[in-house]
Order: structure tokens, then C-alpha cells, then sequence
């Protein structure tokens, strides 16, 4: 297990390695909100596993005033995590996010339950969550997977999987596209204009077809009279 410093470089080397836009570790030290709010977890977690539930409580909610990123002291965060901007970020109570993973602003990992239990997702080994993008319940995103942004997710993510839309579903797997297979059988619904189109030819030739025997008939009296 990492220690305090191996998990505070851990926290400022991902902004260095997955945002083109960082300029060094002192940018990432002054200029990262997602690093402080990092750093602040990292703080006030020790004090909630150490029996201090309401100063931690209340140093999460300075941490959240300062950098817009609310993050429960109580959740479990792995090594390597960027919160990328992170305004708007909000990370539940029993939540858990696997190293690696890369959060972007308006991310929510909420609850769906009001009952003391594991209630918050669990996010896998270097998942990617798009922004805005809003992950409920008790359900895991497995490794590798991306969420698309605005994405609404509600059930499990398989590992190496790509999901987008509301509710989300999956896009592709292994990097492939994967065909959309709709959850209810499709009903085919008659069309109305065809039907009458239809209905229309069939007199159409109904009445062609008496047309063409008047004719035969009044040609055949013609003839009989000549004679």
C-alpha cells in the first residue's frame, strides 16, 4: 500500500501525464483545483477512518467551497486519479474509484437509495467519465471503460466497454463498434397511406378489366347487326 507521499506525486503526476495543457508541478500545485481537492480528501479520509466524522465532514465541505469538487471523506479513492477542471464534481459516500481513473467537470456518482448500504458506484481500474455525465446506484463500471459525456448510467459497464446516451447503453467493446439490439421486440405498425394506395390499384384494375369486357361486348353486338 502506498504511502502518504507516494500518493500525493501519484495525484500530481496524472494532470502531467493525461492534460497537454499542464506546465509543470508547480502549475499542477497552484493551478489545479482537482489536485487540491485531491489533496483535501486525502486529509480529511484519514480523519474519518481515524473516528473524526464531523471535522472531516466540515474540512470536505471548505475543500468543496475552494475548488467546486465535493467529495465525501468517507468515499475510497485510488492512486493516479485526475479530476480534470472539476467543477461541479460529486463523488458519494460509498463510492469507490479504481487508480487511474480520469473524472471531468459535472461528473456525478450518486445514490439511488436512502438505506446505510453501499449505495454509490464503483468505478474500475482507469475508467474515463465524460462531463456532465451522471453514474447512480450501486453498480460497477468494470476497468478500461469510457462514459460517454451526458451519459445517464444506471446498470453494470462491462470492463473495456464504451457507453453512451440516457439511459447508457454500450457502443462499443474491445474498441469495436457493437450493433444497438433494442430491448423490446419491434412491432411493425401498418401504414395507412400504403394501404389506401393499395386499395386504389385494385379498383384501378377491377374497373380497366370491365372497361376492356364492355368494350368486347358492344363490339360483338356491332358485329352481329352488320350481318
Amino acid at each position: 500500500m502506498a504511502g502518504p507521499l507516494q500518493t500525493l506525486l501519484s495525484d500530481m503526476r496524472a494532470p502531467l501525464e493525461r492534460d497537454p495543457a499542464a506546465r509543470g508541478w508547480v502549475d499542477v500545485v497552484f493551478s489545479y483545483p482537482g489536485f487540491h481537492a485531491l489533496t483535501a480528501y486525502r486529509v480529511n479520509h484519514r480523519l474519518w477512518q481515524w473516528g473524526m466524522p464531523h471535522l472531516s465532514r466540515w474540512l470536505s465541505h471548505v475543500a468543496r467551497f475552494l475548488t467546486g469538487i465535493e467529495i465525501h471523506p468517507a468515499a475510497t479513492l485510488g492512486q493516479r486519479i485526475f479530476i480534470d477542471h472539476g467543477m461541479g464534481v460529486v463523488i458519494g459516500e460509498t463510492a469507490q474509484v479504481g487508480d487511474g481513473c480520469t473524472i471531468y467537470q459535472g461528473v456525478t456518482l450518486g445514490g439511488t437509495s436512502l438505506a446505510h448500504t453501499k449505495r454509490h458506484p464503483t468505478l474500475g481500474k482507469n475508467v474515463t467519465v465524460g462531463a456532465s455525465a451522471v453514474v447512480l446506484g450501486a453498480i460497477v463500471v468494470g476497468d478500461n471503460a469510457r462514459v460517454g459525456s451526458g451519459s445517464v448510467v444506471v446498470r453494470d459497464v462491462p470492463a473495456n466497454a464504451t457507453v453512451v446516451g440516457i439511459p447508457a447503453h454500450v457502443v462499443a467493446q474491445d474498441g469495436k463498434p457493437v450493433r444497438v439490439v433494442p430491448d423490446r421486440p419491434q412491432v411493425e405498425m401498418p401504414d395507412p397511406n400504403a394501404d389506401a394506395i393499395n386499395h386504389l390499384l385494385r379498383r384501378l384494375v377491377e374497373l380497366e378489366a370491365r372497361v376492356e369486357q364492355v368494350e368486347r361486348d358492344n363490339g360483338e353486338e356491332t358485329w352481329s347487326w352488320v350481318i
